[in-house]
């Protein structure tokens, strides 16, 4: 049993446009750090958060590795507690994961110091429980893929069954994030609670086309049915130049480009020889909109969380 432990977590794509909540996959250009240590006194506590100029909560209850370690320990009865440092290398309110990414290391990190290690469904959902804290209600685009790795969809809240979903080789994946925040909650709260019959039906038809195109490797497929119809049409305006960027992208030969989780990231899969000129495009469209941006091309790797220290 060990003392202390290091975990990294991936960031993570939301939704991959067309899997609103249930679909996401990990990106491993960047991601989140946490270290734990065992400590007689039992509870938890955040000793330092490095990496974000922006404040984030202390008190463990109001952080999501905090809150996610506080529901572990309690539910297993553990007779000791944990003192937390976060590193965090996903930039705050980009619609990068970094909130399940923050809890998701946590846990990992958290289990390496148990005796007796819990499964990685229990780890989910212990990761669960911390994103609530940030997002105000429970979903796992992003906790899955960052904790198992790859693409990844998630069925069922209460009881989850996880399924990973093979990445079709040689694709890469183009992240531009325009340097400005948006908040999950509010980027949730524009959402109508109510969807046209037809919309569903054609978002369901483009869920079901992606997912078998992803294990037949028909890049053609994925490119017809890479749109979403229900919540990037709602949720554009909230991003500047948002249309002339996807139009950017699609033109230098992206198969999909869409909003990645809450936004603003904005993302695109592309064959790799295409992906230098698509981000280029892509970062020309948010400056003409006055928009500076970090920029990023990664890999779909099935590698999710792990403890490196």
């Amino acid at each position: 049993m060990r003392h202390s432990a290091t975990a990294f977590a991936p960031a993570t794509v939301g939704n991959v446009g067309i899997g609103f909540d249930i679909l996401g996959h990990t990106v491993e250009a960047i991601g989140d750090k946490v270290r734990v240590e065992r400590t007689s006194t039992r509870g938890v506590r955040i000793t330092a958060i490095t990496g974000s100029d922006a404040e984030l909560p202390l008190e463990s209850a109001k952080n999501t590795a905090g809150q996610a370690l506080l529901s572990m320990l309690a539910d297993e009865h553990a007779e000791f507690g944990l003192d937390v440092s976060i590193e965090k290398g996903i930039p705050l309110g980009s619609g990068l994961g970094g909130s399940a990414a923050s809890a998701v290391a946590a846990v990992v990190a958290a289990n390496a110091v148990f005796a007796k290690p819990l499964s990685q469904l229990q780890l989910l959902q212990y990761a669960m429980k911390g994103e609530q804290v940030a997002s105000g209600s429970v979903h796992v685009d992003n906790i899955a893929p960052s904790l198992f790795g790859g693409m990844v969809l998630t069925v069922g809240i209460d009881h989850p069954r996880t399924k990973q979903i093979p990445v079709p080789p040689g694709i890469k994946c183009v992240l531009v994030h325009p340097h400005m925040f948006l908040s999950t909650k509010e980027a949730r709260r524009i959402l109508s609670k109510t969807v046209q019959l037809s919309d569903l039906v054609w978002q369901c038809a483009n869920l079901a086309g992606f997912i078998s195109a992803c294990y037949t490797n028909d890049l053609d497929m994925i490119r017809d049915a890479f749109e979403d119809v229900v919540v990037e049409p709602q949720r554009q305006a909230l991003i500047p130049g948002f249309r002339d960027v996807k139009a950017a992208a699609v033109a230098g030969g992206a198969l999909g480009c869409s909003i990645s989780g809450a936004g603003p990231t904005v993302f695109a899969w592309c064959l790799s020889a295409d992906a230098p000129r698509i981000r280029d495009g892509m970062v020309d469209a948010f400056a003409a909109h006055k928009l500076g941006c970090d920029q990023w091309i990664s890999s779909i790797e099935p590698m999710g969380a792990r403890v490196i220290d």
